[in-house]
Formats: structure tokens, C-alpha cells, sequence
């Protein structure tokens, strides 16, 4: 393994210099970069999954809705069978929208969801809605130059560091290590709840971040769902260890079957699975998976009741909010539209 991967280094080599090109091409305005006037609010990471985008989405939804803010969030719509913009409404699948914008559209009725290739022109469609938003929070954008957002959160998992990490194919990253300076806010996620003082300190000098730059630490914080017996854990997400971990530290005998990241489930798929549940008592799955999983016929055809296991984070108070960060920068923004 450690021998392909250092056969995949030059080809890391090729693919870093085809992003440091592009990036360029922005820096020196050869590509056109759109600068929203609606406060805008990146969500992304420098890795390839893994570091829990959709839970600081979510995090972030209900922050703006406990004060009053009307959201939409914005995303690409990954692994849609549609192209071109799309709305979330009362038929929407994952088909249309992919199954991260239909999580969120049906844990949040009350958000507006859209999908786009093209979210600069998503976001010009978005402002002249009748009602438009007062915030869009743009899911899986930070490689996204061609909107220059006003607010940028960048994700990092704590065991999984950018700092430590390589570009693809030798390692997981999708952008240059460099591009984590163009963060206004670092999070790193997936902290362990034993994380210490002078663990965080260990961090903050690895990262190196620049003076204008907060950083914070969250915890992943799985809610209590009713499980009996061994479970049967189904998951098709980047980094499935986290929910095993979980599940196993509930019950040590719990079985577990992965799929690639956003993996579609064929009819083979849900015969493995239903074979599987035939010695357990549950299935256990993310909510993310799930609205995949509800295309299939496994819930119809299944006896064991299938569990989706809700996320939430908690990020810890450093010297600074990121409650206050993400709110001084929506009212100032907003401030500033109504004083023009």
C-alpha cells in the first residue's frame, strides 16, 4: 500500500500544478469571480469527505433561524440525475437534488434548498426571488472561486489534519494546502471528547493559521436512537469509522457493511444487506444514506426495523464565538445593504 502510494506521487505533482494554474487564473482576474451583495457563507474543506460538512450546515441553519434569519442553502447537488438549477419542493428526490440537499430539505421545511453547477448564477436567480434570503450558506464551496464569498469557514477533522495530508492521488486533498489562508474561520471537527488544553494549543502551532484567522474545535454528538440487540451498521459515506466506533462502543458485536462515498444501492447491494440484517436485530444508517436507502425496496422488504442516526455539533468557546463570528459578520453585511 505505502509502495502505491509513492507511485502516486508524481502523478500528486501533475494534478498541484493543474490547481495552482487555476487558482491564478482567478488571483490574476483571468476568471471572473462574482461578489454576492447578500451575506454569503462558505462551508468546505481541503480533503475529499470526511470532515462533516452537512452537521456544520445544520449547526449554522439553526443558529440563523434562532435569529430570525431567512436561509437558503446552496450546494451542488452531488450525484443528482439533473442538471442546471434546481429547487427544492414538495416532489423533490434525491434524484433531483442529491442526498445531502434532501436531508437537509426535509430536516428544515422551512429553508429554502437549491442545487446548481453554476452557483454565481444560482445565487443571481436566488436574489431575485420574490422573497429572497437574507443568508445563503453554500455547502462543499470552497473550491468554488467563481463566487467570492464574504464569509468562509474551513472544515478540518482532527484526527486528519490538512497539515499532515497530500494531494490527490497520493493522499486525500483536493486543493493546495496554501488555500486554508483564505479562511476567515478554521474548524476542526471530529474532536475527541478528552481534547485538552494543550492538545488544542499542539493544533492551533501545526495549523499556523494568520492573526485574522479564529480557530475553533467541535464534537461530533451522535443523539440516542432505540437499539436492541446487535445491530447491522450500513453506511456509503467518505469516513464510515466514526458511526462504527459509536455503534460498537454500544454493542461490541455489532456488524457492519460500507459503500463508497454517496454510493447508489443496487438490487445485489440490498440482498447483501438483507442477508446480513437475517442475523442481526436493526440496521443502523445515516441520515444521509437513508434518503438513498429510501429508493430502494429494503425498508419494504426488510423485517428489522432501519434507523437513521441523527448528528449534531457542539463547538467549544475559545476566546472568541463562532456563534458571534458567523452573526457580527450577517447583521454588519446587512447593515451595510440598507445604509447603500
Amino acid at each position: 500500500m505505502n509502495t502505491l502510494r509513492w507511485l502516486a506521487a508524481p502523478l500528486a505533482v501533475i494534478y498541484g500544478g493543474a490547481v495552482a494554474l487555476r487558482h491564478l487564473l482567478y488571483d490574476e482576474h483571468f476568471l471572473p469571480s462574482y461578489t454576492p451583495h447578500i451575506p454569503t457563507i462558505c462551508v468546505g474543506n481541503l480533503a475529499v469527505g470526511g470532515t462533516g460538512k452537512t452537521p456544520m450546515v445544520e449547526y449554522l441553519i439553526r443558529l440563523l433561524m434562532s435569529h430570525g434569519y431567512k436561509i437558503c442553502v446552496l450546494s451542488r447537488g452531488y450525484k443528482r440525475r439533473t442538471r442546471g438549477f434546481q429547487l427544492a419542493h414538495a416532489n423533490a428526490r434525491v434524484d433531483t437534488i442529491g442526498d445531502e440537499a434532501m436531508q437537509i430539505h426535509r430536516k428544515f421545511p422551512d429553508v429554502l434548498v437549491a442545487v446548481s453547477e453554476d452557483r454565481a448564477s444560482a445565487i443571481r436567480k436566488i436574489r431575485k426571488m420574490h422573497t429572497p434570503p437574507d443568508v445563503i450558506l453554500l455547502d462543499d464551496a470552497y473550491q468554488h472561486r467563481s463566487v467570492t464569498c464574504g464569509l468562509t469557514i474551513l472544515l478540518t477533522a482532527y484526527d486528519h489534519l490538512y497539515t499532515h495530508d497530500h494531494l490527490l492521488p497520493w493522499g486525500t486533498l483536493r486543493d493546495l494546502p496554501y488555500r486554508a489562508t483564505k479562511a476567515n474561520i478554521v474548524v476542526v471537527t471530529k474532536c475527541p471528547d478528552t481534547i485538552r488544553p494543550i492538545d488544542k494549543r499542539v493544533v492551533d502551532s501545526d495549523l499556523h493559521l494568520a492573526t485574522f484567522q479564529h480557530l475553533y474545535f467541535s464534537r461530533m454528538q451522535y443523539e440516542d436512537v432505540p437499539i436492541t440487540g446487535v445491530p447491522l451498521v450500513v453506511t456509503a459515506i467518505a469516513r464510515p469509522e466514526y458511526i462504527i466506533d459509536h455503534i460498537r462502543s454500544i454493542e461490541p458485536q455489532t456488524v457492519a457493511l460500507t459503500y463508497p462515498d454517496h454510493h447508489r444501492f443496487t438490487p445485489a447491494d440490498i440482498r447483501t444487506i438483507l442477508q446480513q440484517a437475517e442475523r442481526c436485530d436493526c440496521i443502523i444508517t445515516t441520515e444521509k444514506d437513508m434518503q438513498r436507502i429510501e429508493l430502494t425496496d429494503l425498508l419494504a422488504t426488510c423485517s428489522k426495523p432501519v434507523i437513521p442516526l441523527p448528528i449534531r455539533i457542539t463547538v467549544d468557546k475559545e476566546n472568541t464565538s463562532l456563534d458571534d463570528d458567523v452573526l457580527t459578520y450577517v447583521r454588519e453585511c446587512i447593515h451595510k445593504q440598507h445604509s447603500k
